[in-house]
């Protein structure tokens, strides 16, 4: 994959998603310019930049509908410093020591339609960026096995709630009995998914949960 895609490049040359500047795909001046998350979630929950921000938006799309899996490198990049900076107060302040990512999953059948779990492949960027200081990584313990109803297509919220009730499973508790976590996902819109991942968690014998996602 990784030789199909540098010969895709040398062909067709990378372009930044929103001035088309070349061989980027999302040049460091806009970047700069892309608004933070400033509509109201929940205080466990971490967003990084506003979804309706059209750069950002189509960011997402590329990611998550086109394969441009060096997307989520970028964004991890970003979400490694803003975890790091908040993993320095909850050591402090309230005992939040040697937590787990764990990725919110895909249900199998979009993840054999998709290929990858872009929340996934964040969490494989940002231990990378880590190298085992500050957190670890498990892909086996929180699982989707059916299907929901796309949450992007539910508006309210009290429905995306009920949409996803029951939807995780928790495999190899063993894992994260008595440990804090840190959920990962691309995109938050209500926290409906987060708040589902999040007692399905609590339910496991887990401590103290935040959560990160690119957007909101």
């Amino acid at each position: 994959m990784k030789v199909l895609n540098a010969i895709l490049d040398l062909i067709f040359p990378p372009k930044c998603i929103s001035c088309g500047k070349s061989n980027t795909d999302f040049c460091l001046k806009c970047f700069s310019k892309c608004p933070q998350a400033e509509r109201e979630s929940a205080e466990w929950i971490f967003p990084l930049y506003d979804y309706r921000y059209p750069p950002i938006k189509k960011a997402m799309w590329l990611l998550k509908y086109k394969g441009k899996r060096r997307i989520a490198d970028l964004f991890a990049e970003i979400m490694y410093e803003r975890i790091i900076e908040e993993l320095s107060d909850l050591k402090l302040m309230e005992n939040f020591c040697k937590p787990i990512l764990i990725p919110i999953p895909l249900a199998p059948r979009r993840m054999r339609e998709r290929g990858f779990n872009q929340a996934e492949l964040i969490c494989q960027k940002l231990i990378k960026l880590d190298n085992k200081k500050n957190f670890e990584f498990k892909n086996n313990v929180l699982l989707k096995p059916k299907d929901t109803e796309h949450q992007a297509l539910i508006k309210d919220r009290q429905k995306r709630l009920k949409n996803l009730v029951g939807s995780f499973v928790i495999k190899n508790a063993q894992f994260i009995k008595n440990r804090n976590i840190i959920l990962i996902d691309d995109i938050s819109t209500t926290g409906a998914t987060f708040s589902e991942a999040r007692k399905t968690l609590k339910e496991a014998g887990t401590k103290k949960i935040i959560a990160f996602a690119i957007a909101h």
